[in-house]
């Protein structure tokens, strides 16, 4: 499986490089691109998708919601399967992905942890069992991480509403104020080298149930990209794909 690794030069580009590196899947990285280059790149590096590779089996995405417009153009013109590990993109460039996906098969998701797919399960199982339950969700992340709410946070608030569609999502709290019945609260942590932590909490005035994840290492993330990508180059056909779809859910 030949990869095309956009953002190489990342944190996230080289957890993918090192994990192809070591085999992880048969997947080779063949070549990447990345605006600020990469110094002493083992691989051929673009700085624009104009100068790129496309003699690959897939692209995988780590780099910035900004490149999700030219990426789309790229891998649709050249009929890529894409996977696209990459948050934070305008509801613009939502709807650009969606009509991309009519045209090539693309895997996007907020988290390519399998045990974060698995947290959102639970979580909407306990507020449904709980419909008078408030809930908050806390997301911490590292002090390099430049959206926020995380993507992933988002997700989860948005899985909620499918059991709460009266819910509404407040990113932080400030000012006064009573909080309101339907609020799922969002909180963000920046500090340090936080890799991804997640909780959910889901609560009444007598008990209150927590549900959290923690990642402990960025190269979950890449071990997911690549798993979505070889489920790509299964043969899908065009259609916008996540990770409940590789659980088979």
């Amino acid at each position: 499986m030949r990869i095309l690794i956009s953002g190489l030069g990342g944190h996230m580009g080289r957890e993918l490089y090192n994990l192809c590196e070591a085999g992880c899947r048969g997947a080779e990285a063949v070549a990447g691109v990345d605006a600020f280059g990469w110094q002493n790149t083992p691989i051929a590096c673009a700085k624009s998708f104009d100068e790129a590779v496309t003699d690959v089996d897939c692209v995988i995405d780590f780099s910035h919601h900004a490149n999700t417009l030219p990426l789309l153009d790229f891998a649709v013109k050249h009929q890529l399967p894409l996977v696209l590990a990459t948050t934070g993109q305008t509801e613009e460039e939502k709807a650009a992905i969606r009509q991309a996906a009519q045209s090539i098969p693309l895997f996007f998701a907020a988290n390519f942890s399998v045990g974060v797919a698995l947290l959102i399960e639970l979580a909407k199982k306990a507020a449904a069992a709980m419909p008078d339950a408030e809930i908050e969700i806390v997301e911490a992340h590292h002090d390099r991480k430049l959206d926020a709410p995380s993507g992933t946070a988002l997700a989860i608030a948005d899985a909620l509403k499918t059991v709460r569609p009266d819910a509404e999502v407040i990113t932080g709290r400030s000012g006064a104020g009573k909080r309101q019945p339907n609020d799922i609260g969002i909180h963000a942590i920046r500090m340090g080298n936080i890799v991804g932590e997640h909780t959910v909490l889901i609560g009444t005035q007598n008990q209150t149930i927590t549900l959290k994840h923690e990642a402990h290492s960025r190269a979950l993330f890449a071990e997911g990209a690549l798993a979505a990508a070889a489920f790509l180059c299964e043969g899908k056909a065009p259609g916008l794909y996540d990770m409940h779809s590789l659980l088979g859910d």
